[in-house]
Formats: C-alpha cells, structure tokens, sequence
C-alpha cells in the first residue's frame, strides 16, 4: 500500500496579502519558515522513504526544511508544479472578482490538463515507490485538485480550506486512490484545536 502525505508549503507574502500565486515563484516568508520546521518536528515521528516536491521555490524550501529533521531523499517533480492562472496572478480576490466576475481567467493552464498532469505525477510515484511512505510538497491548487478528483466532488475549491502548511493523507490500495485525513493543522502552533477532518465513509 503506497501513502503520500501532500504537505501544502508554508506561507509566503503573497499568502499574507491574499494574493493569487501559481506559477510565479514566491519564496517563503518568516511565517512559513516557521511552519516547514514544525511541520518537519511533526513529520519526524514517522518513518518516510522520500520527499518529492514541487519545483517552485516556495515547496523546495518547505521540503528542504521539512527534510533537516528526516534526512531521506528529496526529489523535484515538474508534475505537481502549482497551477499557471494566467493573467490574474498577483491580483487578489477582490481584483480577481472585479475584472472576472466569471472566473473566466484569460491564459490560465486549463483544468483537465492541470488534474491530468496531477494524476500521471501520482502513477510515476506510485509506480517507482509502490508501497513506500512518501512525503510530497505541493500547492493550495494542486491539493483541492486532486482532493476534488479522489472524493468525487464532494471535496476541492469552494468546499475545502486547505491551510499553508496543513498534511493530507492519501492511500492507494484496492487499485484506487483514498483519501484518509485533510487539511491536518494540529501541529501548527497557529492552531490550538485539533482539526483533522474525514471523510464520513471512513
């Protein structure tokens, strides 16, 4: 049985301000130093086999600090790359409703190519570390993509919040891959109540 722990990366200033990253490279700030290395504290407590991430600053830098407390190999992988939204990166919410109400976002990387990157990058783990524990450092998009393709909807963007720094379990058995706990954040010292959430036909 083959676990991927999807970490999504530690804050940047754009976090903070609210706005709209995917592929522009932002580094970490201070905060989300701070979140990699508890995070990293957190994950030390079980034996993993590999980290894999994201190749966007902000991902290498969580795994390489998550990675100062395990000590396995790290592996960049173009596949889990965050979202290209096109024109609106960098504007915030309000920006973004104001000039496309629809959310129709002019150049953006278009969704069924964006979740079928995600799900070949899960064969290409799955397949070179069958029944491994693997840790992967991704992006908000990427994780509320592949959480809405693995719960069939009943979890992704508009229903799901997927905090910086937040663990979410996957498990691939019976040839399917299932989904075990989101947005874990208990070991966040910005969180003082336990929020794992599961699915209700665990």
């Amino acid at each position: 049985m083959t676990t991927i722990c999807i970490v999504r990366h530690g804050e940047t200033d754009w976090n903070a301000a609210g706005r709209l990253q995917g592929s522009t490279d932002i580094p970490l700030n201070a905060k989300g130093m701070q979140q990699a290395e508890e995070s990293g504290r957190f994950l030390k407590n079980s034996d993993w086999d590999v980290i894999i991430t994201s190749p966007l600053l902000r991902a290498k830098r969580t795994a390489e600090i998550i990675n100062d407390s395990l000590n396995v190999p790290l592996i960049v992988m173009e596949d889990f790359k965050e979202k290209y939204f096109g024109e609106v990166e960098g504007m915030t919410f309000e920006e973004r409703r104001a000039k496309f109400p629809d959310q129709n976002y002019p150049n953006q990387e278009g969704e069924e190519d964006f979740v079928n990157r995600l799900l070949a990058g899960l064969q290409k783990i799955n397949q070179s570390y069958k029944d491994k524990k693997v840790l992967l450092v991704a992006h908000g998009a990427v994780i509320n993509a592949l959480l809405a393709k693995l719960s069939n909807g009943k979890l992704g963007r508009g229903k799901t919040k997927i905090e910086n720094a937040c663990l979410n379990e996957i498990q691939f058995c019976d040839n399917c891959w299932e989904i075990k706990v989101y947005n874990q954040v208990s070991h966040l010292s910005d969180f003082y109540e336990e929020k794992e959430m599961y699915l209700e036909d665990k």
